[in-house]
């Protein structure tokens, strides 16, 4: 049995600015596997993009895109679907507004169109995206990327009780199924792998992180963490770029 779990974010969190894990993170996560505590990684990311990070890390538990696609010991527990209905009225709702689109699952990704804003995300990201718009049609699709600044309020609006829209950074929407976000799929991580005793911690920096403090025993936001993230947080350790990550770890004890 485990000793306890730690869920980690990544961009902001477990990554440093260069979306690399910094190598003295590395080394603690590798201490707390000596220990009997299992890291899990819990980010809007997909498995497709994080792999580098799962083979550095030796992770294979894995909350990814929001909450969309869940894996332990490397398998998949579950997966949230979004209906080719709701994918066509979103993509059609989207080109009206001249707002690219990026459909993912765990294998891959492509975009309806591109614009500077898609150029530079996944720059940022280091992922080399691709153009087809009527990919979604033949995939299963567990999570979207909404590209624009400030249409949150359309678009909940449009998609209310289908889709859940997150502003993860300044160009794009994270886009789940609604009643879809970390915190539900920490719930099924636990429920499925058949961990719902064993004491939980998290680490993160951003709004999608807030409902994942509330499923975990003990929330922990970076020091370069939004205030939100600070203030819902039992503990605030340093920054991404200043071991952040070991000090956490360290305080509560969890590494030596």
């Amino acid at each position: 049995m485990y000793q306890a779990i730690v869920f980690f974010d990544l961009d902001g969190t477990l990554f440093d600015d260069d979306k690399n894990v910094l190598p003295t993170s590395v080394a603690a996560i590798q201490e707390m596997q000596q220990h009997h505590i299992l890291p899990v990684i819990a980010t809007g990311r997909n498995i497709f993009e994080i792999q580098y990070v799962l083979d550095a890390t030796g992770i294979d538990a894995v909350v990814s895109a929001n909450g969309s696609y869940v894996q332990y010991q490397g398998k998949k527990l579950t997966a949230a679907v979004i209906d080719q209905k709701t994918l066509t009225a979103i993509t059609a709702f989207a080109k009206e507004q001249g707002d690219p689109l990026g459909y993912f699952n765990n294998q891959g990704f492509r975009l309806s169109q591109a614009n500077q804003d898609t150029t530079d995300n996944f720059k940022l990201l280091r992922l080399d995206a691709k153009v087809d718009p009527t990919w979604y049609q033949a995939q299963d699709i567990n999570f979207l990327n909404v590209f624009n600044r400030d249409k949150e309020k359309i678009y909940r609006e449009k998609f209310a009780g289908t889709l859940s829209f997150v502003r993860n950074n300044p160009r794009a929407l994270d886009t789940m199924q609604t009643g879809v976000t970390k915190q539900t799929g920490i719930r099924t991580f636990l429920k499925e792998a058949g961990l719902e005793k064993v004491k939980t911690y998290a680490f993160g920096d951003g709004l999608n992180d807030l409902q994942m403090f509330d499923e975990v025993d003990i929330p922990i936001a970076m020091g370069n963490g939004v205030f939100q993230a600070k203030n819902k947080a039992a503990y605030v350790t340093a920054g991404n770029m200043d071991d952040g990550i070991v000090k956490g770890l360290r305080h509560f004890g969890l590494i030596q």
